[in-house]
């Protein structure tokens, strides 16, 4: 059952899931599959409910990554601390940036020169450590303490893109590069703030000068959240059964392997299908942004 069926055009434009048409949910998904699919004298002659659930969910989980639009934003607040919590369902970040008073976002760059290492306790000399508990309970590394790394890079208030706070010519971190030096190192040279995600704690940490800023997160999910965010787009709902029947019947014990062989080419072809249908190439756009690509640039 469609949208339309059951919904009038004053109930769509007075409510507020506004083009809510070209989706529909894994739910019917699974449930049309099971109709069009399973059955007698069918590919598939029986299936139970929970493995169709489950091989739809895994099929997913992997078009989000490579098929649908699957990237969310967030906008938060950087606290006093500097460490924002992971989004429940990230994946991996696209971009991190802050918004400035007009809604402009500034790109934040990844840091490379820091981290978030585990501090276990030492005792005894170089060459004889040994280990003391940290935590009673927690075994001889407390994983939920902040490094030292981390505490020093985050109390200091300099900028750390200032190409003089790396002291290029002394016994520092890039003593090595005395008089190589030609400018500024493109990796830094960004005003914006740096941050570092730590994947086991599941936290972005941001540079100091951050600190109270409103940041935009874009990260990809795998479209597994709450039964509104698990929605197919109608340009690929063709690929999801095909992928579903592919992972089914390739689990089966009995199964021909030319018809698994053949359901797996289905499923490829109808992905890339689904891709290029998705992708929302527009040529006039592309004209009016590679018009910028012909100014010459002055060095």
């Amino acid at each position: 059952m469609g949208l339309l069926d059951n919904q009038t055009q004053e109930q769509y434009y007075g409510g507020s899931e506004h083009g809510g048409y070209q989706f529909t949910s894994l739910q019917n998904i699974i449930d049309q599959f099971i109709i069009a699919y399973v059955g007698e004298e069918k590919i598939i002659s029986k299936a139970r409910k929970p493995e169709v659930v489950f091989h739809a969910q895994r099929a997913m989980q992997e078009f989000s990554f490579d098929t649908f639009k699957s990237v969310k934003s967030v906008e938060i607040d950087v606290p006093n601390t500097l460490t924002v919590t992971l989004p429940q369902d990230y994946v991996n970040y696209v971009r991190l940036s802050w918004v400035d008073d007009v809604g402009v976002f500034h790109t934040i760059n990844p840091s490379r020169i820091t981290g978030n290492p585990t501090s276990p306790k030492q005792s005894g000399s170089i060459g004889n450590e040994n280990f003391e508990d940290s935590s009673p309970d927690d075994g001889n590394i407390d994983l939920n303490a902040n490094s030292t790394s981390w505490d020093r890079f985050k109390a200091n208030s300099q900028n750390v893109n200032i190409v003089d706070y790396f002291q290029y010519d002394e016994d520092h971190l890039y003593n090595a590069n005395e008089g190589g030096r030609y400018g500024l190192d493109p990796e830094h040279a960004n005003i914006n703030g740096t941050y570092y995600i730590d994947e086991n704690k599941g936290m972005i940490h941001f540079s100091s000068h951050l600190s109270g800023r409103k940041i935009v997160l874009e990260y990809i999910s795998d479209g597994l959240g709450t039964d509104a965010e698990m929605k197919v787009h109608k340009f690929a709902e063709e690929a999801m059964y095909k992928q579903i029947a592919y992972a089914i019947l390739s689990t089966r014990a009995n199964t021909p392997e030319y018809i698994v062989q053949r359901y797996k080419k289905d499923a490829f072809a109808s992905k890339r299908v689904a891709k290029l249908r998705l992708s929302n190439i527009k040529l006039p756009e592309i004209i009016a942004v590679m018009r910028g690509k012909s100014k010459q640039i002055k060095h």
